[in-house]
C-alpha cells in the first residue's frame, strides 16, 4: 500500500487524528498547545511525534510535499454561541494555517470548524480563504457534515474545508451520509448497567434518541457539564442529568427512576471514540478534551475520500 503522510495542527485529544489514521494516513507530526491533550495523544500512540507548542511557532516548511495538512482550528471566533468576532478574534488561526499550507505545499487540506463559519457575516472572509488557497493551486469544497449521518449517536453539525491540488481535484467525491445513528440508550446501556443500577433497562428505553451536541469544552467554563439550560433540557428528555459529569456510573443504590449523570467514557462514546482510547488528566481536563473533539468516524469518512482522490486505496475504503 502506498504510504500517505500527514501533519495535523490543533490536534486536541486525537479525534481527527484517529479518523485520519483509520483512513490510511500516517502522521509526521501533531501540533497541540494543551498539555493534557498532548498527554492523551502520547498515551494512546507513543510512536506519534507530538509537538506541544503554539501553532504560531510551528515551522511547517520542514514538511514540504506532505500529502495532507489537517486540523481543527479554534471554533469560538465563528460559533453562534459566542460573539462571532471572526477574523478580529485573537483565537482565529486561519491566517496562520494558510501561511503554513503555502510553506509545506501539501497535496490535500482538511480543516474542521463550526457551521457558523458559513454565516453570511463571514462571506467576505470565506472568499479571502478561498482566494488564498486557489493562489496556492487548490480547488476548495465547503462541506456541511453532521456526525449523526456517519453512525455517531449525536446531532453535531460541522463544516469541513477540503482542498486538493488541481491535478487531484477531479477525483474527489464528498462523503455521503452512510450510516444511521444508533440511539443513546443502546450505545450506553452496558456502561449504565455495569455498576448494578436497577434502572438501566428503563433508562435505555427512555433514551431512544440521538444526543444533542456535546458542549462544555471551554477552559472558561467552571467545570464539566453538558451545556446551558437548553442543552440540559434536551438531555433531561433522554433521562440524563446534564448538571455535571460523574466519576462513576450509577450503582445499585441509585434510584431506579432517577436521571443519572454521564461519565467521561460515556461522553467519549457519544463522540465516536472507541473505548480503547484513553484520556489523560482528571475528570475536568478529560471532559474538556472530549467536548472539543472531532468525531473520528466523520474524520475517517472525509479523509478516505481525500485519499481516494490522491489515487490511493485507503484502508477505510478497502474495508467496505
Amino acid at each position: 500500500m502506498t504510504r500517505l503522510s500527514s501533519i495535523e495542527v490543533c490536534a486536541g485529544a486525537g479525534g481527527q487524528a484517529l479518523g485520519l489514521e483509520q483512513a490510511g494516513f500516517e502522521h509526521e507530526a501533531l501540533v497541540e498547545i494543551d498539555k493534557w491533550a498532548c498527554a492523551t495523544l502520547r498515551l494512546n500512540r507513543p510512536e506519534w511525534r507530538v509537538l506541544e507548542e503554539d501553532l504560531r511557532n510551528f515551522d511547517a516548511s520542514k514538511f514540504k510535499g506532505i500529502d495532507l495538512y489537517a486540523g481543527g482550528l479554534p471554533c469560538p471566533p465563528f460559533s453562534i454561541a459566542g460573539k462571532q468576532l471572526g477574523e478580529a478574534d485573537e483565537r482565529n488561526l486561519f491566517g496562520v494555517a494558510i501561511e503554513q499550507i503555502a510553506q509545506c505545499n501539501p497535496k490535500a487540506v482538511m480543516i474542521e470548524n463550526v457551521r457558523g463559519i458559513l454565516d453570511p457575516a463571514f462571506a467576505l472572509y470565506r472568499e479571502r480563504i478561498e482566494a488564498a488557497l486557489e493562489k496556492c493551486g487548490y480547488r476548495i469544497w465547503w462541506l456541511r457534515v453532521n456526525a449523526a449521518d456517519f453512525g455517531v449517536p449525536q446531532l453535531r453539525p460541522r463544516v469541513i474545508i477540503a482542498a486538493l491540488k488541481r491535478q487531484y481535484a477531479a477525483g474527489f467525491v464528498p462523503p455521503q451520509p452512510s450510516l444511521s445513528a444508533p440511539f443513546v440508550g443502546d450505545v450506553l446501556h452496558d456502561l449504565m448497567a455495569e455498576g448494578g443500577w436497577p434502572g438501566a433497562g428503563r433508562w435505555r428505553d427512555k433514551a431512544a434518541k440521538i444526543a444533542p451536541t456535546i458542549v462544555g469544552g471551554s477552559k472558561k467554563h467552571g467545570g464539566p457539564d453538558l451545556g446551558p439550560t437548553r442543552a440540559r433540557k434536551a438531555w433531561a428528555e433522554l433521562g440524563v442529568d446534564g448538571i455535571g459529569v460523574s466519576d462513576f456510573p450509577p450503582d445499585g443504590d441509585f434510584p431506579a427512576d432517577a436521571n443519572p449523570k454521564l461519565t467521561v467514557r460515556m461522553v467519549a462514546r457519544i463522540q465516536g471514540f472507541p473505548d480503547s482510547w484513553q484520556f489523560a488528566g482528571r475528570k475536568t481536563n478529560a471532559y474538556r478534551q472530549v467536548g472539543n473533539a472531532f468525531p473520528p468516524p466523520v474524520a475517517r469518512a472525509v479523509a478516505a475520500q481525500l485519499a481516494a482522490a490522491l489515487g490511493v486505496q485507503s484502508r477505510a475504503l478497502a474495508a467496505e
